[in-house]
């Protein structure tokens, strides 16, 4: 078995990457979102039923941005393909309240005072982000991608996020059919930047490709995403891909999953202003799920169950809804937010905002009837083990420190410790006569996790 180097990384049990074996009741599951306040209407100038779909949210300094789609010439047959579709900004001090700030960039439709960032075909899908290369310049630290159609997405380039032009005037040399929400990123762990992008896989339809590149203008071929060999094979319609705040060696992702063969279960919808191109009911049932990923290639599904499903609102169980927005904000010191959009194809078509706990995506965990889990071997660098864990009033966590082998080294074995209980986020886990760990440091061993009626979402070593 292979040696797992983890250094001071903050793991989160997502997936079985680190996970060796199981003890009794022990097990990983998913921790799903809680639907909060719906935060966004799209109503304003030019917006309509359409403008929801793709959406993504970052942090600039003191304050949040979202970006979404705002023009869509509903009732066109070539709407993705319109000159007239637009891009839109709101900004928000909370990440809850968002305002349309005036731009007076594009005098559109007679809509003056408007929030506009960009107008065009590119508008159909536009996803911006904070580009976080240390070389970037001023007058790019903004970048992203928008595009539709096949073979036709372009690059972008901003000062301040608002004001954008094109890097080239030619589209991206990446294969792909990108009328979804394609997204890029820098990552600092590989140094280059990534853009995950949609194509039609055979077998599959809509899937997921990633491409490389150095300097933004010239891109690696595209790699599929690949899975287990056991992994359902499912339509993606986007991807949704971020770096998780604070563990940004792992990926997360969160398409919007669509079943081709289903349409609504709605009995009416004749108040739908978008019921879709074709027939009444526009083919798709969708929801969301989610999957990790430590390079961006191999990605891990053990959560084959919806991670967001459309509900009891009624809206939410029509074609391409229940869209996960880009981006993970840390507004709070104990609380996250996602969005997702809602009621597309109706006239109050809205973003909602979903509350996590931070890294708690997923656990390893067992119920009151107590059980284990036992790491793969690893190496880490630091004096601490911490821990994000909760239990109930009766449950309890402890952990032992094992060797290569999986003998208990003595002084962290699990008699060697008080069970812990409560719910934080960052708990230094304690053995009777011992909290520095440093003569560990650097050396093969293994944890095993003892629970009852209790979660572990993550660990690291300070």
């Amino acid at each position: 078995m292979s040696i797992i180097e983890v250094g001071s990384l903050r793991e989160m049990f997502v997936d079985e990457y680190l996970i060796a074996s199981y003890e009794g009741r022990g097990k990983l599951r998913a921790h799903l979102p809680h639907r909060s306040e719906v935060v966004f209407e799209f109503n304003g100038p030019l917006e309509n039923a359409c403008s929801s779909v793709y959406s993504t949210v970052f942090q600039v300094e003191d304050h949040y941005r979202l970006y979404y789609r705002g023009h869509y010439p509903i009732g066109s047959d070539k709407g993705d393909s319109a000159e007239q579709q637009t891009a839109h900004v709101a900004i928000s001090k909370d990440g809850i309240n968002f305002e349309r700030p005036v731009l007076n960039n594009y005098d559109f439709a007679a809509a003056r005072g408007n929030n506009i960032v960009w107008q065009g075909i590119q508008g159909h899908n536009f996803v911006p982000f904070l580009d976080q290369n240390p070389d970037c310049g001023e007058q790019s630290r903004y970048k992203a991608v928008g595009g539709t159609g096949e073979n036709n997405l372009y690059s972008f380039h901003s000062g301040d996020g608002f004001d954008w032009r094109l890097i080239q005037n030619e589209p991206l040399s990446v294969n792909g059919k990108f009328d979804s929400a394609n997204l890029a990123f820098y990552d600092r762990i590989i140094g280059k930047y990534r853009l995950f992008s949609r194509f039609s896989e055979e077998g599959r339809g809509r899937a997921i490709q990633s491409s490389f590149s150095d300097d933004f203008i010239e891109w690696s071929e595209p790699i599929p995403n690949q899975y287990e060999s056991n992994a359902p094979i499912e339509e993606f319609y986007t991807n949704a891909t971020t770096l998780v705040p604070g563990a940004d060696h792992t990926l997360l992702s969160f398409p919007m999953r669509y079943v081709a063969d289903r349409t609504t279960p709605l009995a009416d919808i004749g108040q739908m202003d978008y019921p879709g191109i074709g027939q009444a009911g526009m083919e798709g049932m969708t929801d969301a799920v989610m999957m990790s990923s430590r390079d961006g290639i191999n990605w891990f599904r053990p959560f084959r169950e919806a991670w967001l499903r459309p509900g009891l609102d009624d809206r939410n169980w029509t074609h391409r809804n229940t869209t996960p927005a880009i981006g993970i904000l840390p507004i709070k010191e104990t609380e996250w937010s996602m969005y997702v959009s809602e009621h597309y194809g109706w006239n109050d078509n809205r973003l909602r905002r979903l509350s996590l706990r931070p890294w708690g995506f997923g656990s390893i965990y067992a119920d009151y009837d107590g059980g284990g889990v036992l790491t793969k071997p690893i190496v880490f660098d630091g004096s601490e083990l911490r821990i994000n864990f909760s239990t109930s009033a009766v449950g309890s966590v402890r952990v032992e420190i094992q060797d290569v082998h999986g003998i208990s080294i003595p002084g962290y074995t699990l008699d060697d410790m008080d069970p812990i209980y409560g719910d934080k986020l960052d708990q230094c886990v304690r053995w009777t006569d011992r909290i520095n760990l440093s003569e560990l440091s650097g050396t093969e061993v293994k944890l095993r996790f003892e629970l009852c009626d209790a979660d572990v979402f993550s660990f690291r070593f300070v």
